[in-house]
């Protein structure tokens, strides 16, 4: 790798101009690529100073899909906000309703009084039942499956009876070991012990990359618009949610590589 080059990089990924602008008058080239097919360069053409590098003639900058792409991933964050998500779970699935969710999960609606309960000190309650309770919102592009206080949307179970015939973005906020991914397409578990809202992976696509950028150091974000959801607020992910129900009594865990097959 070139001497400077990563610097330069984490630079532009930490909003650091001067930073950069320092590096770059010591001789290292924003224009290299160096993750994914992006430069430093190129990629500080979609965030806060698009002006922090003279661009040289020749040199191609952002296509109208990726403008489009910056666009949104603006507007996303802004709509989610800011608020704290340690211990919170999630399943952003792409193209199906909170009703479809709920039937696919073959799911019944949370009695009343143990779910006021539960929200009062969801932690008080044993493990076993308040990991049943879940939170089903419709967003725009498909649903938000939440637990505020646990990882069950994640499991690999619930994950893939979610996805048949389209996909879905889990997310576990672990208090203890930091935001953890995986990609349900199909049934089938595509990707684990992913990192959304961290550095991009050397192997990573350009389109992934893009996106370690707009959503950096904000896992939510980075989930949402892996399936492609645009909420317009965080109630999705806070609540409360459209309807609360409770999962049936089943193995989750057990389910490494593709679910039972949604309820028809």
């Amino acid at each position: 790798m070139v001497e400077g080059l990563a610097e330069l990089w984490e630079a532009v990924m930490d909003d650091e101009p001067a930073e950069a602008r320092e590096l770059v008058s010591e001789g290292v080239d924003p224009w290299r690529p160096l993750y994914g097919g992006w430069s430093p360069g190129r990629l500080s053409l979609a965030g806060p100073t698009p002006d922090l590098f003279t661009r040289p003639a020749g040199e191609r900058g952002l296509t109208e899909e990726e403008f489009a792409t910056v666009r949104e991933g603006r507007r996303l964050v802004a709509a989610l906000g800011t608020f704290h998500h340690d211990g919170t779970g999630l399943a952003c699935v792409s193209g199906i309703d909170a009703q479809e969710a709920v039937r696919r999960l073959a799911a019944t609606p949370a009695g009343p009084e143990d779910l006021d309960e539960l929200l009062e000190d969801p932690y008080a309650l044993d493990m076993d039942e308040s990991l049943h309770i879940v939170g089903v919102t419709t967003v725009p592009g498909g649903c938000v499956v939440t637990q505020p206080w646990g990882y069950a949307p994640q499991m690999p179970g619930v994950l893939t009876t979610l996805s048949a015939g389209t996909y879905a973005y889990g997310l576990y906020a672990n208090p203890k070991s930091g935001n953890q991914g995986s990609i349900a397409r199909d049934g089938h578990i595509e990707g684990s012990d992913l990192h959304p809202g961290g550095a991009p992976d050397r192997d990573d696509t350009p389109e992934e990359v893009l996106a370690s950028y707009l959503y950096r150091y904000n896992a939510v974000a980075y989930a949402c618009a892996y399936a492609g959801l645009r909420p317009t607020d965080a109630r999705a992910v806070t609540g409360p949610p459209d309807v609360w129900v409770e999962l049936p009594r089943r193995d989750y865990w057990a389910i490494s590589r593709r679910g039972p097959a949604a309820p028809r």
